[in-house]
């Protein structure tokens, strides 16, 4: 299962805090959490493994969490934590800075040094909501005197890599719960392990390149970093315009102002060629519509137009070619074939 979910409603109310603040300190750092909920504390964690980087989904009440240098001598996982706030503000200080930051900022902070930080919603009623991306300090391949700069600093995602970086997290987080319901259900989920990892690896391209923008400091990204940016951006685009028949990656090259030659470069490598990957998203798309219980009465070939398959006979073929079976077969034994 790629998210693991977690809710304090399952645990009895007078130990709901603690279950929480060791939670917390298993999955980030320890920390010293105080709130004036204590004694009835509903909270939530999301958990998504992306290879190297690691993606929380936080929900919470009003809390104080401080950071100690004898908490980090105890332990420390050496990592940068980049925050996307979704819901009621936060603040942060760290390095003698500090931000108050809302829906929609991203906040962040190194685990390696002291900083104080509080969330600042309500009660259950009004919960602080928060997406964290886990990176290790190792795998950022920009100056640590250079980031420290961007610590307990207000970076708002309104424009440029912050709109894409706030998108992809927003979407990953969907993607990953549409991912663990599929496979709950016996189906085989929209991510491999393996597709996990690929995402990972673009979720740490996309922060180093927004992180270098916020410095100024694109020129010391590595070229491959670029190349995974407008890799994700041609992923993007190929996603949102799935159900457009002449969606190919002469229309993906053109969009992104590159040649096809160097479109084939960029997806070198990837598992699929550009071609490839579209044909497996629209069949994917088309896979979790067939065995959706809003679409039973839609039409098999309907749903293959739905995605970019305006041909009924080709539809059935590519379906089969990947499945084994045709559509209507597959609609029929309930989701029972592998994943293409």
């Amino acid at each position: 299962m790629i998210l693991e979910s977690l809710d304090s409603a399952v645990v009895p109310a007078a130990d709901r805090f603690g279950w929480w603040c060791e939670l917390v300190g298993r999955d980030t750092a320890p920390t010293r959490i105080s709130s004036d909920h204590h004694d009835d504390f509903r909270a939530g964690l999301g958990l998504v493994r992306m290879g190297a980087v690691r993606l929380s989904l936080l929900s919470m009440p009003a809390i104080r969490s401080e950071r100690t240098p004898k908490l980090i001598r105890r332990s420390d996982p050496e990592a940068y934590e980049l925050c996307l706030i979704l819901g009621s503000d936060m603040w942060l200080e760290q390095r003698r800075s500090d931000a108050r930051v809302g829906a929609g900022d991203l906040l962040l902070w190194d685990t390696s040094q002291p900083f104080d930080g509080r969330g600042l919603g309500g009660g259950p009623e009004q919960l602080s909501r928060a997406i964290i991306v886990h990176i290790p300090r190792t795998a950022l391949p920009l100056p640590e005197a250079r980031i420290n700069d961007l610590l307990a600093r207000r970076m708002p995602t309104d424009s440029g890599m912050g709109t894409l970086l706030a998108g992809f997290l927003r979407g990953a987080l969907h993607q990953a719960d549409g991912s663990a319901t599929a496979a709950g259900e016996g189906g085989s989920g929209v991510w491999s392990p393996g597709d996990a990892v690929r995402l990972g690896s673009v979720v740490l391209e996309l922060c180093t390149a927004f992180l270098a923008q916020r410095m100024d400091a694109s020129a010391v990204l590595r070229p491959e970093s670029r190349r995974e940016v407008l890799l994700h951006r041609m992923l993007d685009f190929i996603e949102r315009n799935l159900a457009d028949p002449g969606l190919t990656p002469v229309l993906v090259a053109a969009h992104h102002h590159v040649s096809v030659r160097y479109l084939h470069q960029i997806f070198q490598g990837q598992e699929l060629t550009a071609a490839a990957w579209i044909r497996r998203r629209r069949l994917q798309r088309c896979q979790a519509d067939l065995v959706n219980p809003l679409y039973r009465c839609r039409p098999v070939h309907a749903i293959g137009r739905r995605w970019g398959f305006p041909q009924p006979a080709e539809f059935s073929r590519a379906f089969r070619a990947s499945y084994g079976m045709s559509p209507s077969e597959y609609r029929a034994l309930g989701a029972t074939a592998p994943e293409a």
